[in-house]
């Protein structure tokens, strides 16, 4: 076969798989959502809601304090549960470097899940969760296992339904990559902990399509819990917010929650919510947003603040650019912008690469407007790791929270979030204590919470570029 013959082959057949590649990252960027998500709740009109904290900061002596509600919290909603149990919870795991020592989070859960399973056997509880805590089928899961030898049902969220966050790669996994599986013995060193079983390659390739279920709620007939902190040890110290309430906006959540477990496979129905009370003329209205429908409402109240209006941002990931660029319009409005971010250099005593929120914070300080003022909370090895909004006005407030990253891949129907919308006159407890949580951390109130813009040094020009090709390319982690 002579050289030209060979070229008229090779030719149409690059062109085709570059057509097939094509034709597989659009689709998979815009197919269809699964039914139930990207959902936007009723308004629902509740008595009231509590906001729970996790701090950690450096008190005025110099040592490193935990105060930590959540998980208690979490425990003690498991005792109470006397109808059923519905978690989803992304990070379910007891894995961490052996040099470091924390709190023992998942067992502490698992033990209280499975003394609820043996006391109540006929209690329906079901875990779902994200297959991040198998490092993408390398390995089971201590946790998940045990949870499965009591007789509780525990799904595994299907990724691969979901859009893709990560197109160019994905484009590339899909169509060579995702057929080979992910069974076998491991190989590489664990990307999680160090005491985690090593994992192969295809688990490697797998991660990189960088979609997860980042969902964090915990469901009873009593109780909702919707959090931004995970069960997971390597995370105990985290600093973190979540939100618990009771009434028919429960649920909603048990309906969000079906909807997962029906496309990602399995045969199981949650317990539908028996409303207690038929009335629901409370002060405060709440409601339950998943994926996208996050995105929107975010948007849509920063477009609606006004001068004399203060914007909180408590933010472990700050990079959407329709959020970052209504707050930049809104100071241009007059109101007060105050932000408080993690500075992602520590991940679990690793060092990190300060991307996004440094260069994020350094775009908005250069606009040099003076009702823009940001600070770096005071972590150690541990994160800053809520995702809040709270909009204060003259006689009501907002509070938007959750799982959700103020980023394209949290709030732009990629992966699975859930956060509550929170909407109430300022003196109800709720909204005293979200002021009081940002104003303890913010005037550094009984302890060293956050640090002045000017103490965190600007990046090398290298990771603004990187930073750069990541918003162009898609191809980040966060």
């Amino acid at each position: 076969m002579g050289p030209l013959k060979e070229k008229k082959i090779w030719v149409p057949a690059v062109v085709l798989l570059l057509i097939i590649y094509s034709v597989t990252v659009i689709y998979h960027t815009n197919k269809k959502l699964p039914e139930g998500l990207s959902y936007e709740g009723k308004v629902h009109q509740v008595d009231d809601l509590q906001l729970l904290t996790d701090l950690s900061y450096e008190d005025k002596k110099g040592k490193r304090q935990h105060e930590q509600e959540i998980f208690e919290r979490m425990q003690e909603a498991i005792e109470e549960a006397e109808e059923y149990i519905v978690m989803d919870m992304f990070l379910y795991s007891g894995y961490y470097d052996k040099e470091e020592k924390f709190p023992p989070l998942s067992q502490n859960i698992t033990d209280r899940l499975i003394m609820k399973k043996k006391q109540n056997p006929e209690m329906p509880i079901i875990v779902i969760t994200d297959k991040i805590n198998t490092t993408y089928g390398s390995h089971r899961a201590p946790e998940l296992e045990e949870l499965k030898k009591n007789g509780i049902e525990v799904v595994m969220t299907k990724l691969e339904p979901l859009r893709d966050s990560n197109p160019l790669y994905s484009g590339f996994w899909r169509m060579f990559l995702q057929w080979f599986g992910q069974d076998g013995k491991g190989w590489l060193p664990n990307p999680l902990a160090n005491t985690a079983p090593d994992v192969t390659a295809r688990s490697y390739l797998d991660l990189l399509n960088i979609k997860a279920n980042h969902r964090k709620v915990f469901v009873s007939e009593k109780t909702a819990i919707v959090s931004s902190g995970n069960p997971h040890d390597a995370s105990g110290y985290h600093s973190n917010i979540a939100f618990e309430g009771s009434g028919s906006f429960i649920g909603d959540l048990l309906q969000t929650e079906q909807a997962v477990i029906d496309y990602s496979g399995y045969d199981i129905q949650l317990p539908k919510y028996q409303q207690q009370d038929a009335k629901e003329d409370g002060p405060v209205s709440l409601q339950v947003l998943t994926e996208g429908k996050i995105l929107k409402h975010i948007l849509q109240e920063i477009d609606e603040s006004r001068k004399g209006d203060i914007i909180w941002l408590g933010m472990f990931y700050l990079a959407d650019r329709d959020v970052i660029g209504g707050l930049e319009e809104a100071a241009d409005r007059g109101v007060q912008i105050n932000l408080v971010f993690d500075p992602n250099q520590n991940a679990f005593g690793s060092e990190k690469t300060g991307l996004p929120n440094i260069p994020v914070a350094s775009e908005l300080e250069k606009l040099g407007k003076e009702n823009i003022s940001i600070r770096w909370y005071n972590t150690d090895e541990e994160q800053y790791h809520p995702k809040l909004m709270f909009i204060q006005k003259k006689t009501d407030s907002v509070l938007i929270g959750g799982s959700a990253n103020f980023t394209k891949r949290n709030l732009d129907d990629l992966n699975l979030e859930t956060d509550m919308k929170i909407a109430a006159p300022n003196d109800t407890p709720v909204m005293k204590d979200a002021d009081a949580y940002f104003k303890r951390i913010w005037e550094n109130e009984d302890g060293i919470y956050t640090l002045d813009y000017a103490t965190q040094e600007e990046l090398p020009v290298f990771r603004y570029i990187v930073y750069s090709l990541q918003k162009m390319l898609g191809f980040t982690t966060y």
